[in-house]
């Protein structure tokens, strides 16, 4: 076991895409983690499927290495906000945090909302200027904003005295002034040294440890990863489960993990200070206390900021139910946002009036489709709803709504489309600034203009422009929004789409499906190029004369259709419309499926 003072815990945050997950790798590297001749992919902590296909952090992830002596406790955490919750519960691990930021963009708005969680921690930041190598770099300006950052947070004396290095850690190198001249991490790892305190705590204390993250494994079933705070746990003895309500469960270790690398390595004993995984506690859960049988005392846990969008997940009732996926039993839906509960802590699941469908929040669309894709790889068929914000009543009555900071970065031709959409959607703007040519516009909008928008910015900076949103707070309800500007086009029956239809349907609106797709009756085709939805037949064939005429034999030309992601789906539908997910298809569809009643329900609704 590595003494106390020889560890170093510390966690890695940063905006999305500014070199978390790279950095790691370099230190890996640098630490002489791997055999010169071993084959080591590149953001080796992104092991989820979807974290690679996304190229972003999902999951908060432990790893160790060694250097000088010293064993470095890291953890890689997510950098969208709209998983928040890893970091929350992350940051109680550690003793410092390595903020990194972008040498050429500075702080960005999800930059401010994990530093501003671990400020209130009193943790005190080791600031990496990163990718100081990228053309139009801007390293000492960007120290500068982070102090401004560190300020404007509300930061103490000792939290601003910061320590800044400038790093690539793309071409694996570090200073501590960019004058110096440099070709490895070691400035890195020595400042860690020097700035990162060693964890408090006494290995001879009663035991203490608090269960920040989970896994599950196939051979040993739940699996709990935390700090041990105080004193000592070995294989085999008896230890208490405090659960978060106060009661007190014994269990057995029969399993416990250190982190080396890539690897977890079994142990037989671990002390205070070290970050260990364990098994053989059946029913634990994030914030509940691992402690000593004879004397079990809880830690505090950090409680998790309450989520902002809800959805309906429901069976998939279509015609085409069955067809494609293994679960699609209620039943089988509920247990699996049961088993994500057990980690995801972020997220709330209700039951609702209907056994078929159940209310599922969470931080954001993207949090909420991470689990959806999750759930169609897995085999799962659901119907899903639109994403709609969560509101709040104050002590006066007044309905309350989510607000988000909106920072907007496009070309400057951009700008005149840009705010007359932001301004339809109720957005404030704060301030504008011009940085070599592009624009950076901040906006406070409410959370329910973000739906939806996104698809529509892309398209309108032909894929320039780039949009980050962080939540805000809760603010005063700024009434009905602009919604979806055209209406839709909607197959008529149950059939197989045809060239020559699709063909002849371009002239009404944009075509979202291929020849030969598979239609049924309510299903959505494509986007009608007026206000209302239009009903039409997909499989209307070219009729078939013994007459030659000029132009009939003429080939079917389709414009390619616009086929849309599940996240892209979520945001383009309306309320009385559905995403149906499957593992091999996203369908949008009508909620009330037959033309005659969905008539009829409209009509009542406008009485």
């Amino acid at each position: 076991m590595t003494p106390l003072e020889k560890i170093r815990n510390l966690a890695i945050i940063a905006h999305v895409d500014h070199g978390k997950t790279t950095l790691v790798d370099a230190l890996f590297k640098g630490a002489h983690m791997f055999r010169d001749n071993q084959r080591v992919q590149e953001r080796a902590m992104d092991s989820n499927d979807q974290e690679r296909e996304r190229g972003i952090t999902i999951l908060a992830k432990t790893t160790s290495l060694h250097w000088g002596g010293y064993r470095f406790n890291i953890v890689d955490t997510p950098g969208h906000a709209d998983f928040g919750g890893e970091v929350e519960r992350v940051l109680s691990m550690v003793d410092s945090v390595l903020l990194v930021v972008d040498a050429f963009d500075g702080p960005m708005p999800q930059t401010k909302f994990v530093t501003r969680k671990a400020l209130a921690l009193g943790l005190r930041p080791i600031v990496v200027i990163n990718k100081v190598d990228r053309p139009g770099a801007r390293p000492v300006w960007s120290q500068d904003q982070v102090f401004d950052l560190l300020i404007e947070l509300g930061a103490t004396e000792e939290q601003l005295d910061f320590p800044c290095v400038f790093a690539s850690a793309k071409m694996g190198y570090a200073m501590l002034d960019m004058n110096d001249a440099s070709e490895n991490l070691d400035p890195l790892f020595d400042t860690i040294v020097k700035h990162c305190p060693h964890p408090t705590g006494s290995p001879d204390a009663p035991l203490q440890m608090l269960v920040t993250l989970m896994d599950w494994s196939d051979f040993v079933g739940q699996i709990g990863i935390g700090r041990i705070v105080n004193g000592r746990i070995k294989v085999g003895e008896t230890v208490a489960l405090v659960k978060r309500d106060g009661s007190i469960q014994q269990h057995k270790v029969t399993q416990l993990y250190g982190f080396e690398g890539l690897s977890r390595i079994q142990q037989a004993e671990a002390s205070a200070g070290e970050i260990v995984a364990l098994a053989g506690i059946e029913d634990i859960r994030v914030g509940e206390t691992i402690a000593d049988a004879a004397s079990p005392a809880a830690l505090e846990y950090v409680d998790i900021d309450e989520p902002t969008i809800t959805m309906m997940f429901m069976v998939n009732a279509g015609p085409f139910a069955g067809q494609d996926g293994k679960f699609i039993q209620s039943r089988r839906i509920r247990e699996r946002l049961q088993k994500e509960l057990q980690h995801n802590v972020a997220l709330r699941v209700e039951d609702t009036d209907s056994p078929d469908s159940f209310k599922v929040s969470g931080r954001g669309e993207l949090h909420l489709s991470v689990l959806i894709e999750s759930m169609r790889r897995e085999g799962f068929e659901l119907c899903v709803s639109r994403p709609e914000v969560i509101l709040h009543t104050n002590e006066q009555g007044e309905k309350l709504e989510p607000y988000e900071d909106v920072t907007i970065d496009i070309p400057e031709a951009y700008m005149g489309v840009t705010m007359e959409h932001m301004g339809n959607r109720k957005a404030e703007m704060q301030d504008m600034a011009n940085e070599g040519g592009r624009l950076r516009l901040h906006f406070k909008i409410p959370s329910r203009g973000l739906i939806g928008f996104r698809n529509e910015f892309m398209t309108d900076t032909r894929g320039e422009g780039l949009i980050h949103s962080l939540f805000s707070h809760y603010g005063p309800h700024k009434g009905e929004l602009v919604g979806r500007k055209n209406g839709v086009l909607i197959s008529m029956e149950t059939c197989e789409a045809v060239g020559f239809a699709l063909m002849n349907l371009e002239e009404r609106g944009v075509i979202f499906i291929q020849p030969g797709t598979k239609c049924y009756e309510g299903m959505i085709v494509g986007e009608h190029a007026r206000e209302n939805d239009l009903v039409v037949n997909v499989a209307k064939a070219k009729k078939l004369s013994n007459m030659r005429s000029s132009g009939s034999d003429e080939a079917t030309r389709i414009t390619p259709p616009r086929e849309h992601t599940l996240e892209q789906a979520l945001e383009y539908i309306e309320a009385d419309e559905l995403v149906e997910v499957t593992p091999n298809f996203i369908r949008m569809r009508k909620r009330v499926l037959d033309t005659n009643e969905r008539k009829k329900s409209e009509k009542r609704s406008d009485a």
